[in-house]
């Protein structure tokens, strides 16, 4: 198939809301979602999953592993993420590394006493900030913010510290795979409208980049690869099947796209 539409599943989560965008209100009617992903319709284990993200508070301060971590554990893959904030109230923020280094026998007496908040870099965030989070940065999403996420289709995450909800923590492989110092990376601000690389397959298991459409644009797939297509704003139609804003189509070929509504903007992804 040379162009499929994934299928939205949407995940209710304590930190969710209720008041979801318009193109996803009617899906999470009564429910408090904090995710929606698109996955196969086929059940295929895709080596890439695009979740959009909506919270109304703070989300657990968590680490993922790397792939040759993932492995010793029995795993598939490790997990590396990368954030585009597509909006988000006023003084909302992002944790990202520590504020200082610190040792793992300080790191896991701050998870255990509560501190570990205290330690966390909360950078405050604004409509297209994108933040690579590479497994090992220890991270939390902060309350209302509404992002895009494209990472490697793994469900493991390491729980270091929850605000004092009654959920599992997982300190002991979580400090094992931390990065107990700050980040490290510059922000990359590209808004809405813009043709920007996100990130390179050199420095990610996958490359990223926001383009800007006008007009029709055909699409070229790496031989052997898949692309991600994530429609941000407008419509249209690639090889015949229609898309808009909210749907995720995966590509496995050479496609043009006719746009019915202009402009567009779209994040592409395609697996290393």
């Amino acid at each position: 198939m040379l162009a499929q539409k994934l299928v939205p599943h949407y995940v209710e989560k304590p930190w969710g809301r209720t008041d979801l965008p318009a193109i996803f209100a009617a899906a999470g009617t009564g429910r408090q979602i904090g995710e929606v992903w698109f996955e196969s319709a086929d059940g295929r284990d895709l080596p890439l999953l695009v979740k959009y993200i909506f919270t109304s508070d703070r989300l657990s301060i968590q680490v993922h592993p790397d792939d040759a971590q993932a492995v010793a554990k029995g795993l598939l893959r490790g997990k590396e993420e990368i954030w585009y904030i597509l909006d988000c109230e006023p003084g909302a923020t992002l944790g990202i590394g520590l504020t200082v280094p610190l040792t793992p026998d300080q790191f896991r007496a701050a998870a255990q006493d509560g501190s570990l908040e205290r330690w966390i870099d909360w950078k405050p965030v604004r409509p297209g900030d994108c933040y690579f989070i590479p497994a090992g940065t220890v991270h939390a999403i902060g309350a209302g913010i509404t992002l895009a996420e494209i990472q490697q289709n793994a469900d493991v995450t390491y729980r270091l510290y929850d605000y004092g909800r009654p959920r599992e923590l997982h300190l002991e492989d979580g400090v094992a795979v931390s990065r107990l110092a700050p980040y490290d990376r510059a922000l990359t601000q590209a808004q809405l409208g813009s043709d920007t690389r996100l990130i390179g397959a050199d420095e990610a298991p996958f490359s990223l980049d926001l383009v800007h459409w006008t007009e029709g644009q055909s699409v070229s797939v790496p031989d052997g690869k898949q692309m991600w297509f994530t429609p941000l704003s407008g419509a249209g139609t690639v090889n015949g099947l229609p898309w808009e804003k909210g749907d995720c189509l995966l590509l496995e070929a050479d496609c043009a796209f006719t746009l019915t509504t202009r402009p567009v903007s779209a994040l592409l992804a395609i697996p290393r």
